[in-house]
């Protein structure tokens, strides 16, 4: 008689392939029963997914530029001012400068009041995102995704607020105390 192959379940996913880097996960299954007189062949035994841990296997977190920017609009960051600056709580920040380098169509494709300022980026151009309190870490002195330790002409991940589908690529060019872009190009660190 025609014997089909028989494989198991799947296992559970593996842990990351490597802490603190984009790499994969790996999930298994095997054969209990192979295939004879013509059966139908073994499926694949492995799968493999996209991973990333942000936390070292002595369970300190890793390098900052694994960690996707969020970011929106920078007249969000004028209107906290003026709320932070009449209470006195307000922190020095800075603002870096991105090159951004790919961008999802979603970005493009956003109609609510609070999302328009997604239609001003563009890949190639030169965006400036300030990094403030609170988003301003106290312990580091840094936003998360800011890319501070990165590696020269790394690209990095960020994701727009509002509309989780518009993300995208940039690399980072700069740190500075003061942002300089044109208010269409400045963003703010979430």
């Amino acid at each position: 008689p025609v014997i089909p192959c028989v494989v198991s379940q799947w296992s559970v996913w593996s842990g990351c392939a490597e802490p603190c880097k984009t790499t994969y996960r790996v999930r298994r299954r095997h054969i209990i029963q192979e295939p004879r007189n013509g059966g139908e062949a073994c499926p694949p035994l492995e799968e493999r997914a996209g991973c990333v841990e942000y936390w070292t296997q002595q369970g300190t977190e890793c390098k900052q530029s694994l960690i996707p920017a969020l970011i929106t609009t920078g007249g969000f960051g004028k209107a906290r001012r003026k709320r932070a600056a009449a209470d006195g709580s307000e922190r020095a920040g800075y603002c870096v400068e991105f090159q951004l380098m790919a961008i999802t169509p979603s970005c493009l494709q956003s109609h609510h009041s609070y999302t328009h300022w997604m239609q001003y980026l563009r890949e190639g151009h030169t965006v400036c995102v300030e990094c403030q309190h609170p988003a301003l870490d106290s312990r580091s002195h840094h936003c998360y995704g800011d890319g501070s330790g990165s590696e020269m002409n790394q690209l990095l991940h960020w994701q727009a607020v509002g509309n989780p589908r518009c993300k995208g690529t940039w690399r980072r060019i700069r740190q500075l105390d003061t942002c300089s872009c044109p208010s269409v190009h400045s963003f703010l660190f979430i």
